[in-house]
């Protein structure tokens, strides 16, 4: 795999350096006070940044009527299955990324990491699941414990990769449905909370469904913003969805992801009348562009099975 970042302005590997520093930082405070023998041994083993920053396609446009900046995606490689729960170890680096992005303005470009074991990303080359593949192919090591290669990938047919992205796209976009005409319901009731919780499920399962239908793979996740910014690296169509010029339709969206926990358990959300409203029709945006985003994937599967 490539390991040199040449391609990137200075200004972006000072930043990266910068990534790699506070992740570093975090994951030990995390396994710091370990008793178990895994967890005294944990280590990152790699990370790799991908999508855009990787390909050299990235988008800086903050002050355009889009308001679209990519995102650096990083794949990080840990030695034990369980350091794969990011809730546990992985919820601090996230919140300490987005404080200094958005706090402290020490970055300037936003980050979302993805992490599994090498054990995983292994066999999702040896299936042949196409984002695995991608970040084999386009993916450069910014960090590594030592140097062992990824195993080679090896392609899926077309007919079962044809198989499965039908198979996901039947299972994740027909229940994002539900949870859309359920979230309008809530709002048309004015159960405010619940309509929030609501339209929330539906824009991640339309991600999910998006994710996997694509590249045969979506991460472990709530969090919108991540799967967002996968999915609108896949397909510049999705951008569509989320306006981003207007700090109040950017408060919006904050909302909606922030709906999946405060929505349910805190007394001190709230969401406005005019808010959801916003968000059942952007829902409904995204719901249609990922509809044809899907149906042209499946039709292009088709037509490689048949030759």
């Amino acid at each position: 795999m490539r390991t040199d970042l040449d391609h990137l302005p200075s200004a972006k590997r000072r930043e990266l350096e910068l990534v790699v520093k506070l992740i570093f930082e975090e994951f030990g405070d995390a396994v710091a006070l370990a008793q178990q023998t895994w967890k005294k041994q944990a280590r990152i083993l790699k990370i790799i940044l991908f999508g855009s920053y990787a390909r050299g396609g990235w988008v800086e446009e903050p002050h355009t009527a889009k308001g679209y900046r990519s995102d650096f995606d990083l794949l990080i490689i840990v030695s034990h299955e369980k350091l794969v729960d990011t809730g546990t170890y992985w919820s601090h680096a996230d919140e300490r990324l987005i404080r200094e992005r958005d706090v402290t303005g020490v970055l300037r470009t936003p980050v979302n990491f993805i992490v599994h074991t090498l054990g995983e990303v292994n066999d999702a080359l040896s299936q042949g699941r196409y984002f695995f593949t991608d970040i084999a192919r386009e993916g450069v090591v910014i960090y590594q414990a030592d140097d062992d290669e990824l195993a080679q990938p090896k392609p899926k047919s077309p007919s079962d990769a044809l198989a499965l992205a039908r198979e996901y796209a039947e299972d994740w976009l027909p229940s994002a449905d539900e949870f859309l005409i359920q979230g309008r319901e809530a709002a048309a009731r004015g159960w405010a909370k619940k309509a929030a919780f609501e339209l929330h499920q539906a824009a991640e399962r339309l991600y999910h469904g998006v994710l996997l239908t694509l590249t045969l793979y979506t991460p472990h996740t709530h969090r919108l913003s991540a799967l967002r910014s996968m999915a609108e690296q896949l397909d510049e169509r999705l951008i569509e969805a989320w306006p981003r010029e207007h700090r109040e339709d950017r408060k919006r969206f904050e909302k909606l992801k922030d709906a999946y926990i405060k929505a349910r358990y805190s007394k001190h959300y709230q969401i406005e009348a005019d808010d959801l409203d916003w968000l059942v029709e952007r829902v409904e945006v995204l719901t249609s562009i990922v509809a044809s985003i899907c149906q042209e994937r499946i039709a292009s599967l088709a037509a490689a099975a048949a030759n």
